[in-house]
């Protein structure tokens, strides 16, 4: 029997299920279901945690006593590029450029703990779920598939279009590792839990 473990990000799951679908991640709920459901072995979080941010650090110790891995750092905040978009008048034909305020990021730099920790369970007798849409771990997934490791890639294609702008969250590195590797690595779309792992509030 393969011995099953999920590595959540929990920054960008947090991210897609607040900004594309519109819900607040229970962690709570998701580790219970993730242990009955799935039966995993071990649930690992990775998260930053502001200064100051007492709910939330407890939320974590609680997923800690409650048997879940939990590896956090402090946040840092950090200005995105503005992005700069063409636009031409229907009516009269001029061009202008438009300057877009793409914001802040947030980053807690826990990608190379959750790499580490996947490549030490990795091998023929696991299985992974890991909840991310970040492009940086195609080269982990990779790499684990070569172990013989089959993964699931939680998360959610989901997204907007606006003219010079796309809202997806999911990386099409991902995409395209998921579609060239079907049965070694498979899609779960994490709205289809929505109602096991929301927030009540």
């Amino acid at each position: 029997m393969k011995m099953r473990y999920a590595f959540i990000d929990v920054q960008n799951t947090a991210s897609t299920t607040q900004k594309l679908l519109g819900f607040v991640v229970d962690w709570q709920k998701l580790c219970k279901y993730l242990n009955e459901k799935w039966k995993c072995e071990k649930v690992f979080f990775y998260s930053g945690i502001d200064e100051g941010d007492i709910e939330t650090a407890k939320e974590f110790e609680l997923l800690e006593k409650g048997g879940c891995v939990v590896r956090s750092k402090t946040v840092f905040s950090y200005k995105k590029s503005d992005k700069k978009i063409a636009l031409k008048c229907a009516g009269c034909g001029k061009e202008s450029i438009e300057v877009i305020d793409m914001g802040y990021n947030r980053k807690s730099n826990c990608d190379v703990d959750l790499t580490v920790d996947a490549m030490e369970m990795a091998g023929k007798d696991a299985e992974f779920l890991i909840f991310t849409g970040d492009g940086d771990f195609e080269y982990l997934i990779r790499k684990v598939v070569e172990k013989r490791t089959r993964v699931y890639v939680v998360s959610s294609n989901a997204g907007a279009r606006k003219p010079g702008l796309n809202t997806k969250r999911f990386s099409t590195k991902l995409k395209e590792l998921i579609d060239t590797n079907r049965g070694k690595i498979n899609f779960i779309n994490i709205d289809s839990w929505k109602f096991k792992i929301k927030k009540d509030i």
